[in-house]
């Protein structure tokens, strides 16, 4: 069998015997010669065969008529390899190059009716998510993702940060009861899907890890049907030691999404373009910040009021506090600080001067991509602070276990890779970004 080649290699080659592999995107089935549009994982080549069509009136290479008819007969989307002779030829549209067809081996032919369309709604093409997948852009969505994720890994590993996989059964909520998806396997207990690696990020900045990150599935029992929401979501977590403040949380989290959108950017920045209609902007530093009680007044002064009781911002002022700071700092990422503990949750640390939360909300073009903390380190104070939001030591005991041996100064954040992906690439729902979305009427397939 012939060494296999990308196409994306094609351009590089010399003229001469070739094999690729991939499925079929279109076929032009013409009187006297054949087009076929093959495209693999790496890009999209033009296969060419002068046709040879039966003639009772001549005497004809039995051969050519079986390659004609098996090529007439294909169908999008099925999977085959193709021997042949590469030839570099700037009248060719498709890169510059075509394949005269040798030979053609059928790996799995496919059905002839596509079930999508190009105009099939968002619903449709989950349901056929793994032809929908087929598509160029597509396909670049998670070239994107890799790039992005490997960017961030090595920033961190270059700077001596451990990875961490934390377990996804856990005994109880590191989040919100409500939230919780129950596993009745164990004999003498219920389980439950982590809501987020919290508690075991702590622990590791107790065990003396120092500085950790985890990029690991996460679980919510939330019956949203925004298009930001999953109940099956790809987290970005990440803590550190030894911290003065949840500045130092947050000037970590902006140097990372400065270095992996610059390596998004590098990578696949004209493709983005060209697919998407997005030109990718790498951030500045720092990113601005604005106190929640400063962005509300701002969010009302352009004419909108918050109908949340909370004192939280809601989808739409943080809609109008991103195009605030796009409009005066030119800006797309802002930092919300300082709020209330009743908005917090029970472990962020408190400002003795303010009483207000040591964390942050970081705002990607108007949506939430991230919670940012430091956490409150001393267990007293810690325990007190569940008691009052009625979480019993009977169910974080546990927890508190981490903290009543010496633990360091720490925060970190958690970030949802998917609605990174999102704003990123200009899209209007994670699920066009998710591999194989789940929600609340999605399982499949």
């Amino acid at each position: 069998m012939s060494e296999r080649v990308l196409v994306s290699q094609l351009q590089s080659r010399e003229d001469g015997p070739v094999s690729v592999s991939g499925w079929v995107e279109t076929v032009r089935d013409q009187k006297r010669v054949q087009f076929v549009i093959l495209r693999d994982e790496s890009g999209a080549v033009q296969l060419v065969n002068p046709a040879t069509r039966p003639d009772p009136e001549q005497e004809q290479d039995a051969a050519a008529l079986a390659l004609t008819a098996l090529i007439s007969e294909l169908a999008t989307g099925t999977f085959l390899t193709v021997t042949g002779r590469l030839t570099h030829d700037e009248r060719v549209k498709l890169g510059g190059v075509e394949i005269k067809i040798g030979a053609l081996e059928v790996a799995a032919a496919a059905l002839p009716e596509t079930p999508i369309a190009a105009d099939s709604g968002l619903d449709k093409r989950m349901d056929w998510r793994f032809l929908d997948l087929r598509q160029r852009r597509n396909n670049l969505i998670f070239r994107v993702q890799t790039t992005l994720e490997h960017a961030m890994r090595t920033y961190w590993v270059e700077r001596d940060y451990i990875e961490v996989h934390s377990p996804k059964l856990m005994a109880s909520a590191s989040e919100s009861n409500a939230e919780l998806f129950e596993v009745p396997y164990f004999d003498d207990q219920t389980a439950y899907l982590a809501q987020s690696p919290q508690f075991f990020k702590q622990m590791a900045q107790v065990a003396g890890f120092g500085k950790i990150f985890e990029i690991a599935p996460a679980f919510r029992a939330d019956p949203s049907f925004t298009s930001r929401h999953a109940t099956e979501f790809t987290s970005v977590d990440a803590e550190i030691s030894w911290i003065d403040s949840h500045e130092d949380v947050a000037r970590m989290q902006e140097e990372l999404l400065q270095f992996a959108i610059q390596a998004v950017k590098d990578t696949h920045g004209a493709e983005i373009a060209e697919l998407f209609d997005v030109d990718v902007v790498v951030p500045s530093l720092p990113f601005p910040r604005i106190p929640l009680a400063e962005a509300r007044e701002i969010v009302a002064a352009r004419g909108y009021e918050i109908p949340r009781t909370d004192g939280d911002l809601d989808p739409e002022g943080e809609r109008q506090i991103s195009a605030h700071v796009q409009e005066t700092y030119r800006h797309q990422f802002v930092f919300i600080t300082d709020y209330h503990p009743e908005i917090r949750a029970f472990y962020h640390m408190r400002d003795q001067a303010t009483g207000l939360t040591k964390s942050y909300d970081l705002l990607f073009q108007g949506v939430e991509i991230t919670t940012g903390a430091q956490r409150e380190h001393r267990v007293d104070v810690l325990m007190a602070q569940a008691a009052e939001k009625g979480l019993g030591a009977e169910h974080l005991d546990f927890y508190f276990d981490f903290f009543r041996y010496g633990a360091p100064p720490h925060g970190g954040f958690g970030m949802g890779l998917a609605r990174v992906l999102m704003l990123l690439l200009g899209q209007e729902s994670i699920r066009e970004v998710t591999y194989l979305f789940r929600g609340p009427t999605r399982l499949a397939p």
